[in-house]
């Protein structure tokens, strides 16, 4: 007896299948609902213990708002009605020092460099000198400058002291004018007789940049008085490191000698 399958019947198993997959998509389902429940349990639970958290302690957090507004509008009134008019002053000031300080550094006569020298330290035609300015306008690009015009000055008169005193206090990121001012302290030191210290300035100019102008010039200085004080060894080390690396400069026509010297 022949038997045929009804349209769209299909085995009890399969049906069985079918219920079981329907099952476990259900739990799959329920648990998502039920994470996605405790996730926002969790993110209601936080939010609450933040806006207690903010309710405790407003007064605090309201006053640390208002201290860092007020620091943020002090600061753009200081910038605003101290700093930037200090400087334009301090700038006016140091005009005419600088004009002494050229004179100067043009004369030809020892006697009129050390009255001009001594017009910029002190100040002249109702200006103050660079020692005023950088004390009364501190702080300031003009008054940092002052202290590098008071140092070479105090240089030139033979005030060692007041030269390292002042040249220390001077800083610049240019290249050969911040070198310079470490090697015038070197400078001074060897006037006082203190070698060690001026060597000790002579390689901290020469390492502070390099370039072909300041770089050689100290390393020259440095490799001459390593070699007063007896030590050869680093004095070759400077004049060698000037005729590898900077044989174009006027240093190097005489290193060969300084070379064999140290050698």
């Amino acid at each position: 007896m022949a038997t045929y399958n009804k349209r769209g019947y299909k085995p009890a198993k399969e049906k069985e299948e079918k219920l079981d997959n329907n099952f476990i998509e259900d739990v799959n389902v329920d648990e998502k609902d039920s994470a996605t429940a405790k996730a926002f349990d969790t993110l209601d639970q936080t939010a609450s213990r933040t806006e207690d958290f903010v309710a405790k302690n407003q007064k605090y957090i309201l006053g640390g708002l208002a201290i860092i507004a007020l620091v943020t509008i002090g600061y753009l009134l200081y910038q605003r009605f101290i700093a930037e008019p200090s400087q334009e002053e301090a700038t006016d000031e140091l005009f005419v020092a600088q004009q002494n300080y050229q004179k100067a550094v043009d004369a030809s006569v020892p006697k009129s460099q050390d009255s001009l020298f001594n017009l910029v330290i002190k100040g002249s035609d109702g200006k103050l000198g660079v020692i005023g300015i950088a004390d009364q306008y501190s702080g300031t690009d003009a008054a940092n400058l002052a202290n590098y015009y008071a140092g070479v000055s105090y240089l030139n008169l033979k005030k060692y002291d007041d030269a390292i005193k002042y040249l220390e206090k001077f800083s610049s990121k240019d290249a050969v004018i911040g070198s310079e001012a470490i090697g015038l302290i070197g400078d001074a030191y060897s006037q006082k007789n203190d070698a060690k210290k001026a060597l000790e300035f002579y390689v901290k100019a020469a390492r502070n940049t390099t370039n072909e102008l300041t770089t050689p010039v100290f390393l020259m200085k440095a490799g001459k008085t390593a070699l007063s004080l007896g030590n050869k060894a680093d004095a070759l080390t400077y004049f060698t490191e000037i005729k590898e690396k900077y044989e174009a400069t006027p240093e190097a026509q005489t290193i060969d000698g300084l070379i064999g010297m140290a050698q």
